[in-house]
């Protein structure tokens, strides 16, 4: 993907744009206008910016932009300045039309004249005389970037009367600068003459009488989101928005160096016109000419030594700077002298300050160890990352060694010396699990620089304590880190198992794989039976996710793991596992059968198998064994990681049987919480809550990353019920086409769910029969396998595609083989679907007191199993019945908005007028149709299409569709289509109303 760089609007700088533009276009308004900025803010864009505004008003602008070089040649801006104007003077025109030299030329000689004899005097004399000569336009004067002008102009501009400068021509400067100093600067000769910096005095033109200064500080959250929205041209998630404005602190310069840097590295992954990148994403280091960068590199030593040390040790607090000088080299005063000027050029910042820790100045006790204060930090982390990254290896790993000693020192005086301690205090780190992580990333980085076996066990440690890592905050990186330091081969298998599993649960299957079929081939002889059997069932499962059928398909195979002479135990688990997600579920049942009196003998290692055992049945329409084991029995043999995986499967398992109920109480047994899920099963669960936004969120996610598998029986949950979501929003299309993107190979899992999923949305495109057909194909697939679990959604759509045909005999058929497996299988979700299929059915025979009988227990069993979603749809089907009160409609009409189903809630409200119940919101109700008809429009479909989608008639449709060019101002379909992709509001208007 490309960055969309239009510089037509200021994003997050509104504002201060509106402010500007008054104040330069008000008669009484400041002559001078000084736009100040921290490096990156964006001062060039905006002032450029309010310059083409002023000029498409009819402002002649002159762009006076200064650069580096400039602050060398004296008097350079103020010669530009006479120059510029005096082109605009009353008589310019007349004069060249006369032989005679004009006044403006003659005045231009002189400032030449003046800038070479370094004439400060003259040189005042005539920029005073230019700017208050009449022009014949309003003229606009942008000086960008004034710090780089030369010292000389900036003093004559500092002592013009503003007051004598008329209303038609004004100034516009920018500078670098946060709008206030960390330093005082020093005193200047007051000799324009000198050749001296021009910081300070730049700085002073914000003193003059008559100037305004506006400051443009960093982007807030909302307006940095914004930014990032605009530059990849798609919604940014919720973790890559945290990320940019964690990295940037709302720096529109680094907002831009970061994402470039993400885009050519070609880690932005965009699904469903929403943006992420994946937790395992590094940082991008800036290259050597971003600004930030070439900042740092003009200050030259001590300060670039100290900024690189910095980098590493800031959490150390105020004794950073001591332990800066012990591990570079550098005496106290250097250091102090470093942070000095990194602070002077808004580099380096003083970390903010906590209730109990005073600050330390540069220069106090503090700067030479004996404080105790929250110390200094570079300002940009993105820029404390590339100053890190620029350091070499060996220089890392001195100062992380550093850090690694000090704080072991802490903890040994503490008297806590054990690895990943809680009470470890890192004093610019107050979160505990920060404080975690940076100990371990200094670890790693050490490496042998200190005692390996406490190390090994401090980055153990560390990943078991952050685990599930979902903030990823390095636990893949710790346990491969450890690997590496581990010494004895049996304490490195055990380290390399640990990586795997860590690569595993980041989303790094091909490593995981990697890893656990080496240590299956090379190293099974220093494992014993267990830790083997997990390796096993780790391989197994990395190359299911990995989506590799064809390998999975040999892993089912004996002929594969009898090559590698590995115990029985360990060939059984890693088949049955592979059985298992390639939904082969009497083989994988016939496997543990005949091995039963291998793998039952030990309770630790019974519990994979029995689990498969359990979940087999449970697809085969046979629950009782998995209800059993919700319990966890085994919990006690396992540690914590496998617990987890066990209890997160069964979780997923129960909700891909939509039993909510069942896998809340699950959680609350475990003390587990939905934050720590996997993001499949926080897909599935806030799917079910109804939840959408949050779920689509998580769904786009894993479908950008290509992580939707789940270790449920159906593979295929995820884009099944994402393609569900899509279809109530109006998003047929997007729908069909994830429905068709998910679908596998021959070898692959049954698609039966996907199969639901594709005839809901041809039955909402009015296609029964092509419905039908891809029904039946699932069921048939099912069959084949006798595959039962899921399946009640295929057959309660045969009952209503052929009750909405007429064709009473084959829906009496299918309804039977629904009662079936409801009666089998005691689900809550199919014996609702069996009644609403059934009261369906009885209606259409001509017995509405028996559907009505059935419709009550549906709504009891609805609200039971307090599913907003689902509930709508019962009540809907139960006010369509004449059972209950109107007010069911109303309840349903709220449910349906609480989760987004704009299709639902609009037949909804269609089913509440024809009943003649009054509809709340008129305006709502209205902004609600159109952004519906645009949506379906959007999604390519024709006036027809929408017809049957809506249930209206093609003129209805015609007719709605001129309302809605008028309402808003848009011409055309294909305007409609790209309001919609960029997010424009259709209903503006409307709202306006």
């Amino acid at each position: 993907m490309s960055l969309d760089r239009t510089p037509d609007r200021l994003v997050g700088r509104e504002p201060e744009s509106y402010e500007v533009h008054g104040r330069l276009s008000d008669p009484d308004g400041p002559r001078l206008v000084l736009v100040r900025g921290e490096r990156g803010a964006g001062r060039t864009a905006f002032v450029h910016a309010v310059g083409e505004r002023l000029r498409a008003e009819g402002t002649a602008v002159l762009a006076l932009d200064c650069v580096p070089g400039d602050e060398a040649r004296p008097f350079l801006l103020a010669l530009r300045m006479v120059m510029a104007l005096g082109k605009y003077g009353p008589v310019a025109a007349h004069r060249r039309r006369s032989a005679k030299p004009a006044p403006e030329a003659l005045r231009a000689t002189e400032a030449l004249r003046a800038a070479e004899e370094r004439d400060g005097t003259a040189m005042a004399v005539l920029l005073r005389a230019a700017l208050a000569q009449p022009v014949t336009v309003p003229v606009l004067v942008v000086m960008d970037d004034i710090q780089h002008a030369d010292a000389g102009s900036l003093a004559v501009l500092g002592e013009v009367d503003l007051a004598c400068v008329p209303h038609t021509v004004r100034l516009l400067a920018s500078e670098v600068g946060r709008g206030e100093r960390t330093g005082q600067p020093t005193e200047q000769p007051t000799d324009v003459r000198a050749e001296q910096s021009a910081g300070p005095h730049a700085a002073r033109l914000a003193t003059v009488q008559g100037v305004h200064t506006v400051v443009l500080s960093p982007l807030g959250p909302d307006e940095t989101t914004a930014v990032v929205a605009r530059r990849l041209r798609a919604t940014p998630d919720t973790s890559l928005a945290r990320r940019v404005r964690e990295l940037t602190r709302g720096v529109p310069g680094a907002v831009d160096a970061l994402l470039t840097a993400w885009t050519r590295q070609g880690t932005i992954r965009v699904a469903d016109g929403h943006a992420f990148v994946g937790v395992m994403t590094p940082t991008p280091v800036l290259p050597d000419g971003d600004r930030f960068v070439t900042a740092l590199d003009a200050l030259g030593e001590p300060g670039r030594t100290v900024a690189g040390a910095l980098s590493i040790l800031w959490p150390l607090g105020g004794r950073a700077a001591e332990l800066i000088a012990t591990s570079t080299g550098l005496s106290a005063e250097a250091v102090g002298d470093g942070l000095r000027d990194l602070i002077d050029a808004e580099i380096v910042e003083a970390v903010p300050e906590s209730d109990d820790a005073a600050v330390p100045e540069p220069g106090d006790a503090a700067l030479r160890g004996r404080g105790r204060g929250r110390g200094w930090r570079l300002r940009l982390p993105l820029t404390a990352h590339a100053v890190r990254e620029r350091l070499g290896p060996l220089e890392r790993g001195r100062l992380s060694a550093t850090a690694v000693e000090a704080l072991w020192a802490d903890r040994d005086a503490a008297g806590t010396t054990d690895a990943g301690s809680p009470r470890i205090t890192v004093a610019a780190l107050p979160n505990e699990a920060d404080a975690v992580a940076y100990l371990a990333d200094r670890v790693a980085e050490a490496g042998s620089l200190v005692d390996l076996d406490r190390a090994v066990a401090e980055l153990t440690a560390a990943a078991q304590r952050l685990h599930p890592d979902s903030e990823g905050r390095g636990v893949l990186r710790w346990c491969r880190a450890a690997g590496h330091l581990v010494e004895r081969p049996a304490d490195r298998v055990a380290a390399l198992h640990r990586y795997a599993r860590a690569a595993y649960n980041a989303g790094d299957h091909r490593t995981a794989r990697t890893i656990a079929e080496s240590i299956l081939r090379n190293l099974a002889d220093v494992l014993g039976p267990r830790e083997l059997q997990a390796t096993a069932a780790l391989f197994t499962a990395a190359t299911g996710n990995d989506l590799d059928w064809r390998a999975l398909s040999r892993l089912a195979t004996a002929q594969w793991w009898d090559e590698l002479r590995l115990p029985a135990l360990v060939t059984v688990t890693g088949r049955a596992l592979a059985l298992g997600q390639l939904e082969r579920w009497h083989e994988l049942l016939d496997l543990l059968s005949r091995t039963e009196r291998i793998w039952a003998t030990d309770a630790h290692a019974r519990v994979m198998p029995a689990h498969f055992r359990a979940v087999a049945e449970l697809a085969l329409g046979r629950p009782e064994r998995f209800r059993e084991s919700l319990a966890l029995p085994e919990a006690s043999y396992l540690d914590t990681g496998h617990a987890y995986a066990l209890a997160t499967a069964m979780f997923d398992e129960l909700l891909s049987g939509r039993d909510l109920r069942a896998a809340q109480a699950l959680l609350t047994a475990q003390g587990l919480t939905a934050e720590v899920l996997p993001p499949a099963g926080l897909f599935l669960w806030r799917h079910l809550q109804g939840r959408w936004d949050e779920a689509l969120e998580v769904a786009r996610w894993m479908l950008a990353n290509n992580r939707t598998s789940t270790p449920a029986a159906d593979s295929h949950l995820i884009p099944a019920r994402t393609a569900a979501i899509l279809l109530a929003r109006g998003r047929t299309t997007s729908a069909r086409r994830l429905v068709d993107s998910a679908r596998g190979r021959a070898e692959g899992p049954l698609e039966y769910s996907l199969d639901a999923a594709e005839a809901e949305v041809l039955r909402t495109l009015g296609d029964a029969t092509g419905a039908e057909k891809v029904l039946r194909r699932g069921l048939d697939a099912a069959d084949a396998n006798g595959h039962v679990a899921g399946t009640d959604e295929l057959w309660a759509s045969l009952v209503e595609v052929h009750t909405e045909e007429g064709r009473a005999g084959e829906a009496a058929d299918c309804l039977a083989r629904l009662r079936r497996i409801s009666d089998r299988t005691g689900s809550g979700r199919t014996r609702l679907r069996y009644l609403l299929a059934s009261a369906r059915v009885l209606r259409q025979d001509g017995r509405p007191g028996a559907a009505r009988e059935h419709l009550r227990e549906a709504v009891e069993l609805a609200r039971s199993r307090s599913q907003p979603v689902e509930t709508a749809v019962t009540l809907v089907a139960a006010a369509d019945a004449g059972v209950g009160p109107p007010a069911l409609l109303h309840e349903a009409y709220e449910l349906f908005g609480g989760s987004g189903a704009a299709l639902s809630r609009f037949r909804t409200r269609a089913a509440m007028r024809e009943a003649g119940i009054t509809v709340p919101g008129r305006k709502q109700a209205t902004t609600e149709n159109e952004r519906l008809l645009a949506t379906l429009i959007a999604e390519g479909l024709t006036n027809r299409q929408v017809a049957t989608v809506l249930r209206l008639s093609e003129d209805a449709v015609a007719n709605r569709l001129t309302r809605l060019f008028a309402r808003t101002g848009l011409r055309s379909r294909t305007e409609v289509v790209t309001a919609v992709l960029t997010d424009y509001r259709v209903h503006r208007l409307a709202a306006e109303a």
